[in-house]
């Protein structure tokens, strides 16, 4: 693998994440009944921090859990050993609850749609809402961000690399790379 570009450094991804918190309080008249949710892994950092400026924006924290896809994958079969799960944490109720799902890149959307199957499991939310840092295109199901960071459009052969200091003990920043073939 390979970086091609940086698409985002440190001062970008606060930048975006401000930006999402007012959207996510402009959209929802307030914070009242929100949920936020990462997705394992870099989803849970990323809902947190959005979470904080959430709370400077408006005086009150929303309350911030996480949810493990892993079982809820549609290419299980496909493993030869069942992957073990990790864990699912929300200390909320979500029913009627406005769920925000937050997630560091948006792709086919498989990962999205495990997630809102966790969700619907927990409970019967208002809403569910989904917040990316980054869009990169190549959907294969109908789902979208209601709030992005930065739409990136990619090839097949690029991916895109979001690393965070939280999980990587590296300086924030959003890369595209390119496998070597």
């Amino acid at each position: 693998m390979r970086i091609k570009k940086q698409i985002m450094d440190a001062e970008g991804v606060r930048r975006a994440l401000t930006r999402i918190a007012h959207e996510i309080v402009e959209r929802n008249k307030g914070t009242e009944g929100l949920v936020l949710l990462g997705i394992r892994t870099r989803g849970v950092p990323l809902a947190e921090r959005i979470a904080r400026k959430i709370s400077i924006i408006e005086g009150t924290m929303p309350p911030v859990g996480y949810v493990d896809i892993t079982l809820y994958r549609d290419d299980l079969s496909y493993f030869e050993e069942k992957p073990a799960a990790a864990q699912t944490k929300v200390n909320v109720p979500i029913a009627d609850s406005k769920v925000i799902l937050v997630d560091d890149v948006l792709f086919t959307g498989r990962t999205i749609r495990a997630a809102m199957d966790v969700v619907i499991d927990l409970g019967r939310p208002q809403c569910i809402q989904l917040a990316v840092l980054v869009d990169r295109g190549h959907r294969e199901l109908p789902i979208r961000a209601d709030y992005v960071g930065k739409n990136v459009p990619t090839s097949h052969r690029e991916n895109i690399a979001v690393v965070l200091e939280e999980v990587d003990n590296e300086p924030d920043q959003a890369l595209i790379t390119e496998s070597g073939h």
